[in-house]
């Protein structure tokens, strides 16, 4: 064959595979900057709001703390929204989302959608202004810790586990025995003291007397109605509501570009879980298995 002859001409099935490849990275890349930054290149002076999206159980926080941060640098963000879609989840998590959503020095209102309870009630109030659906779950303030009990179990198996520990209660909590009534009391500070904790927030976040807080904080949840009779939303609403309650607050009067994040990225065995609503045990201790949650 001359060698003058080209290469699509020599092998028309691989170049038109390749043409095929640099297509959809071309396509890919183009649909990564506009997820990322939706609008950038078509009113790049307009106003600009961020949205952060909570959602499913709170076990992680590094990509919504992250995209907070990111947003707060950004000075053509002049607000956020936060969309919060969750029943709660991790203690520690649920706080760190908090913090960083109540420590943004730009107006930030939260859209509460089918649920916001629990830690995703900790989470909201860590804005200036929370909005929720009159059907919306919401409250749910309160702590529990599930301590699981295998011994019968391994009993019929016959299993039997033998520790040896450093101290008292570094066993405590083990799912091969019953809890001690020392044991009992141990677990209960821990979730009092947490429970304190999110009292707190609430109060301090929502401007409310703690003992008031306490009367509305044994694990009751509220409609988004009786949220709004006591004090734990400001306006009933959905997500429209509440972009247009942040867009009063920045002074904004015309049409703005929503930033929108993190990416919810989602194994296949995640989303498979999540289609089924089951739960990955994430939050286990590796020592006991005693589980402590919002």
């Amino acid at each position: 064959m001359p060698s003058s002859v080209k290469f699509s001409q020599r092998h028309p099935f691989l170049f038109g595979l390749f043409l095929l490849f640099a297509a959809v990275v071309l396509f890919m890349g183009a649909m990564a900057v506009f997820r990322i930054w939706p609008g950038a290149g078509l009113f790049p002076g307009g106003p600009k709001l961020g949205l952060v999206r909570v959602q499913g159980t709170i076990e992680s926080p590094r990509a919504v703390v992250d995209w907070v941060h990111k947003l707060q640098r950004d000075s053509r963000v002049k607000g956020i929204l936060v969309r919060i879609n969750s029943p709660g989840g991790l203690v520690a998590p649920s706080q760190e989302i908090h913090s960083a959503v109540a420590q943004v020095d730009k107006p930030v209102v939260v859209s509460m959608g089918q649920v916001a309870a629990s830690g995703g009630y900790y989470v909201a109030c860590g804005a200036d202004r929370i909005v929720a659906n009159p059907g919306t779950i919401t409250g749910s303030i309160g702590v529990k810790a599930n301590v699981p009990n295998v011994r019968e179990l391994m009993k019929s198996l016959g299993i039997r586990q033998q520790t040896i520990v450093s101290g008292e209660f570094k066993d405590a909590g083990s799912p091969t025995r019953p809890l001690t009534d020392k044991e009992r009391r141990y677990f209960q500070n821990l979730v009092d003291n947490l429970f304190g904790q999110f009292v707190d927030a609430v109060a301090e976040g929502r401007k409310m007397e703690p003992e008031k807080v306490r009367k509305l904080a044994d694990g009751r949840a509220f409609t988004g109605v009786q949220a709004k009779e006591k004090g734990l939303v400001d306006a009933l609403g959905g997500r429209s509501r509440a972009k247009s309650v942040l867009k009063e607050m920045c002074g904004i009067s015309q049409a703005v570009t929503l930033v929108e994040g993190p990416e919810r990225k989602r194994s296949l065995l995640r989303a498979l879980l999540d289609w089924f609503g089951l739960e990955l045990g994430n939050g286990v201790s590796r020592d006991s298995g005693w589980i402590v949650r919002y």
